[in-house]
């Protein structure tokens, strides 16, 4: 089931000390999302993710703009009626009922054509719970259960309605780091093999690259981006794009372009062509800076840091917007960590020229010597 936000707002009334004020949430959110996929809302707490999601599952009500799933018009539709399965953080699993039971409640609930015998409603949960991987567990309480496996619970309490859209938020912010990891997996396993469209809103931008077929990135409820992760990654289209995604973060220097080469500080790091002289922002990802002797980009060393697959360099720049410059190569690489400087060449593919007036990005070609 294909998903159509047009000119999707949402606006709230706040009230301050200085009165009554409007609050834009969802600012003209205008995106078609494809049928089986599964999409990532991204950005920032208050960037207005969760209320997209309500607002397509219909537990709020736009102030502007319209909704369709398919070719059906269900913007003032009921939440009851839109056939949305819903997820949340904090499970929201029933304490007194059994597994078996919580699955077993949306469908008692269902009525008119959609009512089930008990026979169907038993094979449906039972599919369910083979699905999520539960079906072991079906007569414990919320209460015996592990996080991951309550988590599991209300996943497949959404999926045995069998939903045209099921809606996820932020479902694994109560998880420890691996049992996210192992949730999310089975999240991207779930939806493959139910092929129902998915809409996942999560804080964690590594989360949501690693699953998703597009992400959404928005702030202040406007969105700045939309498209595949990788491409998102390597083509952000402003500078709060490039520093929202990445871990670690991109590293921002201060610079100019001046007679096709690109300065940092005082230092020539690069020759490039296709851009006017102007004062820039350049962001170079961790994986970007090549550890060379006489590199042209010269840094305070402060530390070395080896994790066993990977060797972080961590130094700094009067230039770097950054407390700290973090430089990631293999672990083959050694570093004198006895240095007071290290120098670094540049991979081109890895640095993002951003306009210091506008923050949108710049194109560039380096030119190779």
């Amino acid at each position: 089931m294909k998903v159509i936000l047009k000119n999707l707002t949402k606006k709230f009334q706040s009230y301050n000390k200085t009165g009554k004020s409007e609050v834009i949430a969802v600012n003209d959110f205008d995106f078609e999302i494809p049928d089986g996929k599964l999409i990532g809302l991204l950005g920032p707490s208050g960037c207005g993710k969760s209320t997209t999601l309500n607002l397509i599952s219909g537990l709020e009500k736009p102030t502007s703009g319209q909704i369709f799933f398919g070719e059906d018009d269900v913007t003032n539709l009921p939440p009851e009626n839109r056939g949305v399965g819903l997820v949340f953080q904090n499970y929201a699993l029933y304490p007194h009922l059994t597994v078996r039971q919580n699955i077993y409640f949306p469908l008692e609930n269902l009525k008119g054509k959609e009512k089930l015998s008990k026979e169907e409603m038993e094979k449906r949960v039972v599919n369910a719970a083979k699905m999520v991987q539960i079906d072991e567990l079906m007569d414990r309480k919320p209460g015996e259960l592990s996080g991951g496996q309550q988590q599991r619970v209300a996943i497949a309490r959404a999926l045995v309605k069998m939903p045209k859209v099921l809606l996820l938020d932020e479902p694994l912010s109560n998880l420890d780091a691996r049992l996210r990891l192992q949730t999310r997996e089975e999240i991207r396993r779930i939806q493959h093999e139910t092929k129902v469209t998915t809409i996942f809103v999560t804080h964690d931008q590594e989360e949501a690259m690693s699953i998703s077929d597009m992400i959404v990135v928005m702030k202040d409820g406007v969105v700045h981006q939309i498209g595949k992760p990788q491409d998102v990654y390597d083509h952000p289209v402003n500078l709060f794009v490039a520093k929202f995604l990445g871990t670690p973060p991109i590293n921002v220097f201060t610079g100019k372009v001046a007679g096709g080469k690109l300065i940092i500080g005082t230092e020539e790091v690069m020759e490039l062509s296709g851009v006017e002289d102007q004062e820039v922002y350049v962001g170079i990802r961790p994986e970007g800076f090549i550890l060379q002797e006489d590199g042209p980009l010269s840094c305070d060393l402060k530390g070395v840091e080896v994790t066993g697959r990977d060797t972080t360099v961590v130094s700094t720049s009067a230039a770097c917007l950054n407390t700290e410059i973090r430089s990631i190569m293999n672990a083959e690489i050694k570093v004198d960590a006895a240095q007071k400087c290290v120098r670094f060449a540049l991979n081109p593919n890895k640095v993002k020229l951003f306009s210091a007036q506008t923050e949108k990005s710049i194109e560039f070609k380096a030119v190779r010597g």
